[in-house]
């Protein structure tokens, strides 16, 4: 007669490689970020420690503030973007689902389109 085996043991078999592919990218990871420590010149400097602006020198702050316009235009392009990231797999199949799926996705670009006119008719696209 066989051992029965454990439930644990069964359970858990499957998420092995996920395991092993996680601990190969923890010890890849920490193994570079370290690498450049021991590997890497060690020659401090003023100058190598200073901001750079694509070789001209520094004209103001840091930490100088953008506009709030600039942080709408992004999250707007970010909304838009995952519109594009719905319709391609769906663009692929869309024959496979029917006209179900033909009428929710035209739902889906109604309400983005509706979006897309509310943030036109506020003027957040434009930068002045």
């Amino acid at each position: 007669m066989a051992p029965i085996p454990l439930v644990a043991e069964s359970y858990l078999q499957p998420y092995w490689p996920a395991g092993v592919y996680l601990a190969v990218l923890a010890i890849t990871g920490f193994a570079m970020v370290n690498a450049s420590r021991f590997l890497g010149p060690r020659k401090p400097h003023p100058a190598k420690d200073a901001p750079y602006e694509c070789g001209v020198p520094l004209q103001s702050g840091s930490r100088e503030q953008f506009p709030v316009k600039f942080y709408l235009v992004a999250i707007l392009f970010v909304l838009f973007d995952i519109e594009t990231v719905f319709l391609v797999p769906w663009a692929v199949v869309y024959r496979k689902f029917g006209i179900g799926a033909v009428a929710e996705m035209l739902v889906f670009l109604f309400i983005l389109g509706v979006g897309l006119l509310y943030v036109w008719r506020r003027k957040g696209l434009e930068w002045d």
